[in-house]
């Protein structure tokens, strides 16, 4: 099993990762302009203006005939590249699920992409604080990117928490069936997931491709994409948690079944380090106290 290895690569490549998906987002209207050009003239040209007016390099020139720049393709290039390299040098740390398929390595990656967003959505806020009660000079974007980095954040937490079997469980009625009933109810729960992403998929692909063609804005000053990114990546992380909550099912079909105590919630790597800190004999006395240690 692959454990942390405490590397810069694996928190380097995400952060490169994100700077690259983020230059391609903000750019995207660019190869939309290229590849697959509006054919209503009036589309075209709104389409044509609003990226007139966020392109970021406006002195560079389009590449093949396009309006996609040299920064552009260069961050098309990357990005994979170090989608690639992240999902193959990302290890396990030692708190995590003990699984290591392929998607699982994926959604560790995805993981460590929400970790990254994170950071950057503090920074942000905190960029935002300074300026505007230190200078009273406060910005015009800092809200919007908060909101646009916090719903990436929440979809990308949803599969990493898939792949960690962390979401919300009640395991009152489920502890005390013999496992070929358990596995019973985990099928079930894995073809109710599978259910709702299908008929998810289904009824919003319309409207999502529509707002991404359109790259519908959220209507403020910074005017960010949020429409027009965030509903197609809603389909696409439900559509990566059922493909998760299948490799689960797979993955714990052999598993030999947990009781589930208060006791999971203590976190052993923490009380060796307490162990060091006030001494063995002090945290005796706090383990014969903890719920699920009587």
């Amino acid at each position: 099993m692959q454990e942390k290895s405490g590397s810069l690569v694996e928190w380097l490549v995400p952060l490169a990762f994100i700077l690259c998906a983020g230059w391609l987002t903000w750019h995207l209207p660019a190869f939309t302009l290229s590849w697959f050009p509006p054919q209503d003239p009036s589309q075209f040209d709104k389409l044509s203006a609003l990226f007139g007016r966020i392109d970021v390099t406006p002195d560079l020139g389009g590449l093949f005939g396009g309006y996609a720049d040299t920064v552009d393709w260069v961050a098309l290039f990357l990005l994979p590249v170090f989608g690639f390299f992240g999902v193959r040098t990302v290890r396990r740390a030692p708190m995590e699920f003990e699984s290591w398929k392929p998607l699982d390595r994926l959604a560790v990656f995805v993981g460590r992409l929400t970790m990254m967003l994170i950071v950057l959505l503090c920074c942000v806020m905190i960029y935002e604080v300074v300026l505007r009660y230190v200078f009273e000079a406060p910005t015009l974007w800092a809200n919007e990117l908060s909101l646009w980095l916090a719903g990436f954040v929440f979809l990308c937490a949803g599969l990493y928490a898939m792949q960690q079997r962390s979401h919300i469980r009640i395991f009152l009625l489920y502890d005390m069936l013999p496992r070929g009933l358990q596995r019973t109810c985990d099928c079930v729960s894995t073809l109710l997931i599978v259910t709702f992403a299908f008929f998810l998929v289904y009824g919003g692909y319309g409207e999502a491709f529509d707002k991404f063609y359109r790259w519908e804005t959220f209507g403020t000053a910074f005017d960010p994409p949020i429409p027009a990114t965030l509903k197609p990546m809603v389909l696409l992380v439900i559509v990566l948690v059922a493909f998760q909550a299948v490799v689960n099912l797979v993955s714990d079909w052999n598993a030999e079944p947990v009781i589930h105590s208060a006791a999971d919630d203590i976190d052993e790597d923490e009380i060796e380090r307490l162990k060091a800190a006030v001494g063995a004999d002090d945290l005796g006395t706090i383990q014969s106290n903890a719920p699920g240690k009587n």
